[in-house]
Formats: structure tokens, C-alpha cells, sequence
């Protein structure tokens, strides 16, 4: 008779899911904590009066954490970019000027 060793997420006393990896167990119970913490972020926004509603969003976004996270990077890389372009911007204007006020130097001078 073949041993089968099973991996039990549990929270609060009631099994969630069983795993046949312990790895597979642990992200599964990451994720479900990622959920928590959703939860209570959620709660403080108070747009929410149903707490079903409240915990099946947290576990929406906690399943899709990657596709979240990449909508939140690129929101960040964009705002990273928009100075860096100030800048070129900025430059680019002191460079019109020093052409500007070198044309009127030679007009003065002439």
C-alpha cells in the first residue's frame, strides 16, 4: 500500500485546499494571506457594505497579484518618466535661450 503525503491549507478551522506538493501549499497559503491583508485595506476604504463582497474582491486581487502588480508598475514607471522628461524639456528650453541671447548679443553687437 503506496504512502500519499497531503499538503492541508487550514484557516480558522476549515480546510481551504489540499495540495500533493508542499510548494504548491505554500503559495496557496501566501496567497490567501495576501487575501487577509486585502481585506482589511479594503475594509478601511469603507466602499464596501457587504463583507462577502469585501473578501471576494481581496481574493480576486490576491489570485491575480502579478497582472495587478504590473498595471501598478507600469502607473510607476510612467510617473518616473514624466520628470525625466521635465528635464530634457527644461534643458532643452535653457539651450533655446542661450541660442536666443546669443543671437541678440550678435544683433547688439552688429
Amino acid at each position: 500500500m503506496p504512502v500519499i503525503t497531503k499538503y492541508i491549507v487550514e484557516r480558522n478551522g476549515v480546510e481551504k485546499m489540499t495540495f500533493s506538493s508542499k510548494t504548491e501549499a505554500d503559495a496557496y497559503d501566501r496567497m490567501l494571506d495576501l487575501a487577509d491583508e486585502l481585506f482589511v485595506v479594503l475594509g478601511q476604504s469603507q466602499l464596501f457594505t457587504d463583507e462577502r463582497q469585501q473578501d471576494d474582491l481581496a481574493l480576486y486581487l490576491a489570485k491575480n497579484k502579478d497582472g495587478l502588480l504590473a498595471c501598478l508598475n507600469q502607473k510607476t514607471k510612467a510617473a518616473k518618466e514624466k520628470p525625466a522628461s521635465k528635464a530634457a524639456d527644461a534643458e532643452k528650453a535653457k539651450d533655446k535661450l542661450a541660442v536666443v541671447a546669443a543671437d541678440a548679443d550678435e544683433a547688439q553687437a552688429a
